[in-house]
């Protein structure tokens, strides 16, 4: 049982849910080791086919809990971003499932770095995204300096962090930092009908274009066509490509299971 998220999984998606909304959802201790233990327990479920993660009441994430920070002795940052945050953005990435961001609200220095690690960001017009750390005399961590970049190229990057500019949800889907802005009210229904594809697509491709996505980043053409063509075999020997061309063959939809 979790005192600070929400987990629920039926018909192939599994919806975590950040629940500390009197704080905007920020993080303490308990809600990043139960996010962590959240994200462990979707990849080992083999019926979950897509994770959804989002926050409860009008925000996404609002990053770390300073006042929790100020309660504890001897806080060190490195320890905390090496046991709780590092482990969480790890997981995410290394999910060989779908993961999409519910963008609900804002998205503040941690949890703009965790919004930023799905793989798919739907955003209502209420979401916006900032690099707060900035103005409290901190640098972006959990992943920030290394996704953002990638998404909207460095001088842009350096601009967001050192400015710590709010992002509203059509700056961010004009950047390519999400992939759908859609009124609060559509949210629901936008974010489950891309949850409802990704639930019956063939899960073990999609897990491994992620793979190979991650490693694009920092690989050459050489090691990517070589990691192409090992990930291509491990996708031909999977029930869902015989099924693939079982379905074309036979001229209907295929029926994929994931595996």
């Amino acid at each position: 049982m979790y005192t600070c998220l929400l987990y629920d999984a039926q018909n192939g998606v599994a919806t975590i849910t950040l629940n500390r909304p009197e704080v905007f959802n920020a993080f303490n201790n308990p809600q990043s080791y139960e996010l962590q233990d959240a994200l462990q327990q979707a990849a080992d479920d083999d019926s979950v086919r897509v994770v959804v993660l989002t926050g409860a009441g009008r925000a996404f994430c609002s990053g770390q809990d300073l006042k929790a920070t100020q309660d504890e002795a001897d806080f060190s940052f490195a320890d905390t971003l090496h046991k709780r945050y590092n482990p969480i953005i790890r997981a995410m990435r290394a999910m060989p499932k779908p993961i999409i961001g519910r963008l609900n609200g804002v998205a503040a220095g941690a949890g703009c770095s965790l919004a930023l690690a799905c793989d798919v960001l739907i955003a209502s017009t209420d979401a916006s995204l900032i690099e707060v750390f900035i103005n409290i005399g901190l640098v972006p961590d959990s992943g920030s300096s290394y996704f953002l970049p990638r998404l909207v190229g460095t001088l842009k990057a350096f601009e967001l962090c050192t400015l710590g500019s709010k992002v509203t949800a059509e700056e961010a889907l004009r950047l390519g930092l999400v992939n759908q802005v859609v009124a609060p009210a559509e949210l629901d229904a936008a974010v489950a009908t891309m949850a409802a594809r990704y639930a019956t697509a063939p899960t073990r491709s999609i897990g491994l274009i992620k793979q190979m996505l991650n490693k694009a980043g920092t690989a050459s053409l050489d090691e990517m066509l070589d990691y192409e063509a090992e990930c291509q075999q491990a996708a031909g020997e999977s029930a869902d490509y015989r099924e693939g061309v079982a379905a074309f063959t036979e001229k209907r939809k295929p029926v994929f299971n994931g595996r």
